[in-house]
């Protein structure tokens, strides 16, 4: 670790405060990370084809659903900046205990592997490799291959079957990084019909923070558009979300008045108070939250 060359103050920007870099590479920053059952589920992982003709390159995914014959509704799994490593595969684990189909892509692939990354460099620049165009369009990738019914081992219902995704029914949730990317694709991407985002950015950062290779939109420009029912769940003590930014987010929200949409903030808690695999990790608020994004969408899908 003491080799480890890591600029706080960029992870900050990047939404990953208080984090060892490559937790699962080092061997985790906690050792008590949560680690849910598959058995009853159905596991696997995916290679989803992008949007247009991409050199024959494919994006890796997990996907996980109940077991049992069906056809469920779908959460979409959007990671923080170290991509698609074991905590995100856990994330769609549970979903599926919920009931869900849930599938989670690594959007930055592409360049390299986040999830294993050792030094801070690394990361910077497979995140600022993820376009925003990019990223979206993998999004919309994802939801056309769940769309087209694929066979990937999972039990079929009968002949006839509709496929194991109920594309009318659609949610995304993400954390830090990926909470961003949740107000912007439930913006922008009318297959989704809900969204809980967790702590993500919600207005540009300075230049000198500044983490993304294009002139992208952030969610406080489309909060007076925004016509699909998302949750923010972010945290009390957060340096790289202050007080005053949810408040913004929140006042143009109620403005609007066109979905439920709003920021609870929880109490004692700072960035990545979800991820048990960090120091940050609050496991009463991590529950509190979870149950609100499960009742979230219980209630908008």
């Amino acid at each position: 670790m003491a080799d480890l060359r890591v600029n706080r103050r960029s992870l900050v920007a990047m939404g990953v405060s208080g984090l060892v870099l490559a937790p699962y590479a080092l061997g985790g920053a906690r050792a008590q990370a949560i680690a849910t059952p598959s058995d009853g589920l159905f596991i696997k992982d995916v290679q989803i084809p992008p949007l247009g003709d991409d050199g024959g390159y494919r994006i890796p995914g997990y996907i996980a659903m109940p077991a049992k014959k069906g056809q469920y509704k779908v959460i979409l799994v959007v990671s923080e900046v170290f991509g698609l490593h074991d905590h995100i595969r856990d994330i769609c684990r549970r979903w599926a205990r919920e009931g869900y189909c849930a599938l989670a892509l690594d959007l930055f692939a592409r360049k390299g592997n986040a999830a294993t990354a050792q030094e801070f460099e690394t990361v910077k620049a497979l995140v600022e490799a993820a376009s925003y165009k990019q990223v979206m369009g993998d999004l919309k990738a994802a939801t056309m291959w769940l769309d087209s019914r694929p066979d990937i081992g999972q039990a079929k219902k009968v002949l006839g079957d509709k496929g194991f995704a109920d594309m009318d029914a659609v949610g995304i949730t993400g954390f830090a990084w990926g909470g961003a990317v949740v107000w912007m694709a439930a913006a922008t991407m009318p297959v989704i019909k809900a969204g809980v985002a967790w702590y993500g950015r919600l207005e540009k950062p300075a230049p000198e923070q500044f983490m993304g290779g294009d002139d992208r939109p952030w969610p406080v420009d489309i909060s007076g558009s925004l016509n699909r029912p998302v949750l923010g769940l972010y945290a009390e003590h957060d340096g790289n979300i202050p007080p005053a930014s949810i408040q913004r987010m929140n006042d143009a929200l109620a403005a609007a008045r066109m979905t439920p949409s709003h920021i609870e903030v929880l109490p004692g808690t700072s960035n990545g108070f979800h991820a048990d695999y960090r120091p940050s990790y609050n496991a009463e608020q991590a529950k509190a939250g979870w149950a609100k994004a499960v009742a979230w969408f219980t209630k908008y899908l």
